[in-house]
């Protein structure tokens, strides 16, 4: 018996790649759970075995606990410090005691037992090895065997006792995938829980697309050449900007290759993805139009505010432009990070019109002045009340039509509207009561149940319906405090929260 434990401990050490400690250990554990079923269930009981012999000893072990410690449960596996210290003087809580048993038989029943014990720690050794090698690699590509095909998931063999897994979604649509496939995916996850895959790939994310590049053009890895995103539609269709750091090197060229070779290369690994290679620009609105290739935008209006862009283009090219179902200026909108709206050049001018008129019937009420001046006002660039009271002298003054009596009195009109809006504003805000409810929430003074009230949040449900972020982002404070208020609000203690 002693000698087929060690030969055991060997094979199975070297079978699975895991360490013989870990192998001993789960023998240990096995046989500690038998003598349990020979002694007690109750008993605590371990078993030690010689790692150059493979003989083992068990022991019955007892925890020494105070003799006033409420947590003292039971004589079978504890014992009160007085009593130990009748045989061991030195003996202090928290000390173990140990007696020699005699050792069980290792039968069938236990082999059996051993052996369900050391299968599973050897898969938690095995899930730990793969964690701590591939912790590191997220972000790197994989390459492996389609092992098999599981609910629409793809399990791909890495080498060794690494599988992966590829979710249905991270798979390319309409992509034939066969037992027996090479295949290759982005790690993007590696997940340390007990049970079910541990690494995932993605064949459908952008970084993917990334990831390929680089393997494909030197100039990327060398540095020469900086991918600044991607957008994909898998399988179809994808958009990657890519900038040059040398002016002399051609960006698109490179990624392209010699006759399209590397390009192509990726496309191939991408079940014929069509690619757009986007040259990017620090312009914003250069980069939208670089990204809305192949179409031709004739003109680009920059919205800042709502981070939208109104693009015109010829009528004949509108469909190029939207592309089919959408595609070309959805994939134009995720690389550049814009909201883009496309429309005919005709369609563009009228929106144009259309807001210009709305503006300059805006300055007319709002500034008290004619037709013109308001067109003149539009004609320039002025787009909000805000600008006219506060850009520069210089801007107002650079129009032909107007003195320096003219803006004096365009500034101190807007300047006036605008601190009537903002004292209507505080009014409207003080008038607003906040609810007997909420001034009884604890932590909730006066003056924060007015600014609550300002901002909202009226009653104490208001508050308990809110997400942390949401109270924070209107009325500021500390995280701590705003989930703190929510919970109360909740009727939650915050302890226990």
């Amino acid at each position: 018996m002693n000698k087929n434990v060690l030969l055991m401990v060997d094979a199975v050490s070297n079978e699975k790649g895991v360490e013989p400690e870990i192998i001993f250990q789960a023998l240990e554990a096995a046989l500690s759970s038998a003598s349990k079923e020979h002694y007690g269930a109750e008993w605590d009981i371990r078993v030690s075995i010689d790692r150059q012999t493979g003989d083992y000893e068990t022991f019955r072990r007892w925890t020494i606990v105070d003799d006033e410690d409420e947590n003292f449960e039971t004589p079978q596996r504890q014992i009160l410090l007085a009593r130990a210290q009748e045989t061991e003087p030195n003996a202090k809580p928290g000390d173990i005691r140990e007696q020699a048993l005699s050792s069980i038989e290792f039968g069938r029943i236990g082999a059996q037992k051993a052996k369900q014990v050391i299968f599973q720690r050897v898969r938690d050794a095995e899930r730990a090895r793969i964690v701590d090698a591939y912790r590191d690699r997220v972000g790197e590509l994989m390459t492996g065997l389609v092992k098999r095909i599981e609910r629409g998931s793809v399990i791909v063999d890495l080498g060794g006792t690494t599988e992966a897994v590829v979710p249905r979604e991270h798979i390319i649509p309409r992509e034939p995938v066969r037992p027996g496939d090479r295949i290759r995916g982005y790690l993007y996850e590696v997940s340390p829980q007990v049970r079910g895959p541990q690494l995932f790939l993605s064949r459908t994310a952008p970084k993917f697309l990334i990831e390929l590049f680089k393997l494909e053009v030197p100039e990327i890895a060398q540095g020469l050449i900086e991918i600044k995103g991607a957008s994909r539609d898998p399988g179809l269709r994808a958009k990657i900007a890519v900038q040059a750091k040398d002016k002399r090197i051609d960006p698109v060229g490179a990624c392209v290759g010699m006759r399209g070779s590397r390009v192509q290369s990726v496309s191939n690994e991408l079940a014929g993805e069509r690619i757009d290679i986007v040259p990017w620009d620090d312009n914003i609105a250069q980069f939208v139009i670089n990204a809305m290739a192949p179409a031709e935008v004739e003109s680009i209006i920059v919205d800042e505010e709502s981070h939208a862009m109104s693009i015109a283009v010829a009528e004949d090219k509108l469909a190029q432009a939207i592309g089919r179902g959408g595609q070309n200026v959805r994939l134009a909108s995720d690389l550049t990070g814009w909201v883009l709206n496309v429309m005919t050049s005709a369609e563009a001018e009228s929106k144009k019109e259309q807001e210009n008129q709305t503006l300059q019937a805006l300055f007319m009420e709002a500034l008290d002045v004619d037709a013109e001046v308001s067109s003149i006002l539009v004609q320039e660039g002025f787009a909000s009340l805000e600008e006219i009271a506060y850009v520069p002298d210089e801007e107002l003054l650079g129009i032909d039509e107007f003195d320096e009596q003219i803006v004096e009195e365009l500034r101190t009109r807007a300047r006036d509207v605008l601190l009537n809006k903002a004292l209507a504003k505080a009014e409207q805000a003080a008038s607003v009561q906040p609810a007997a409810d909420l001034l009884s929430v604890a932590g909730i003074d006066e003056e924060l149940a007015y600014r609550l009230a300002a901002a909202g949040v009226i009653t104490r449900d208001d508050l308990a319906d809110l997400a942390t972020d949401e109270l924070i982002e209107k009325v500021p404070m500390d995280e701590d405090t705003a989930a703190k208020l929510i919970m109360v609000a909740r009727g939650v203690d915050s302890h226990q929260a």
